[in-house]
């Protein structure tokens, strides 16, 4: 195989010049390969493949990723499924979770390894869009000869990671084809596309961990869903990595409470009157219950009519 051979010569002439894992994070890729894990490019392997019950328990592990993404998986195949095109969630160690792929296709993806319970790791089969994806932790194309390993440079990924609800890698989401005319203006597309996903499944993983909380939208320029979860005294209970990226906060700044509303800069009342305001508030909101009927409103509130009827005309509530 000419085309192996000199993809290889390739690969090693590269992933030898330090100047140019310096500049290109393929080149990076090729060389954490070469010295981190003690592959060669013209190996011909497989992916490592978990047994039936590794398999079990890393579904099981990921329960609630998988659950909150097979709405977003099924979606995206029916925007790329016929396409020639295999859609796989993974764990945030590369193993292929689910899949989503056209059945007059499985034969091609079977044979290179594109299958559930496989692991895309970089150890496992060197630079490509999953384990790639993963060590960087950003979204990243992997086209045909970019892949460390002269048997793959058929495929070319499209991939995107997934982060928790702490903004911590979870899972990776990725569209790999085989097809010989996928060219570089597809890929942007399907790449894009595959962002999007993840950016929706990172939302409803963030949605789920704080069920109970009210959430709001960032409005930020920034890649990922800018999402904060908020209790009922305005503190911010979570952050996605958007979020956190833009506002500067950690685990330690969430874990001391901190205000969404200084966060985002709302206007503060004048006059150290943010006290009355949120009295106001409460009232404003146990009236509107009652439909403006302040004999109830006092009930809930525990207090008599007349003393609310005092806290009204003092707040200023008609």
């Amino acid at each position: 195989m000419p085309a192996a051979t000199d993809h290889s010569e390739h690969v090693y002439r590269i992933a030898h010049q330090p100047s140019a894992a310096a500049s290109s994070p393929v080149a990076a890729s090729w060389r954490r390969c070469m010295t981190l894990h003690g592959l060669a490019p013209e190996e011909v392997r497989q992916p490592w493949r978990l047994s039936e019950s590794e398999f079990l328990e890393a579904r099981e592990r990921a329960g609630v990723l998988i659950a909150e993404a097979a709405g977003e998986l099924d979606r995206l195949f029916t925007f790329i499924g016929k396409a020639g095109c295999c859609l796989l969630l993974t764990d945030r160690n590369g193993v292929a979770l689910e899949r989503r792929g056209a059945v007059g296709d499985d034969a091609d993806f079977r044979g290179v390894g594109l299958w559930s319970g496989t692991v895309w790791s970089e150890a496992s089969v060197g630079t490509n869009g999953i384990g790639t994806a993963i060590v960087d932790e950003r979204s990243v194309i992997i086209h045909r000869d970019q892949h460390f390993l002269s048997s793959n440079i058929g495929l070319s990924c499209a991939t995107a990671p997934i982060r928790d609800e702490a903004g911590r890698l979870a899972a990776a989401i990725d569209i790999s084809t085989c097809r010989d005319d996928a060219s570089e203006a597809t890929l942007s597309i399907l790449s894009q596309a595959v962002r999007d996903a993840a950016a929706r499944i990172e939302a409803n993983l963030f949605r789920r961990a704080f069920a109970g909380a009210r959430i709001v939208l960032v409005p930020v320029d920034r890649a990922g869903p800018a999402l904060l979860a908020v209790d009922r005294h305005d503190l911010v209970l979570g952050a996605t990595r958007a979020a956190r990226q833009w506002l500067g906060l950690d685990d330690r700044r969430i874990a001391a409470g901190v205000p969404a509303s200084d966060l985002l800069d709302e206007e503060a009342p004048r006059g150290g009157g943010e006290l009355p305001d949120a009295e106001r508030a409460a009232l404003r909101r146990v009236l509107s219950r009652t439909n403006g009927n302040v004999s109830m409103a006092a009930d809930l509130l525990g207090i008599s009519r007349a003393t609310l009827y005092r806290k009204m005309k003092r707040l200023s509530l008609n």
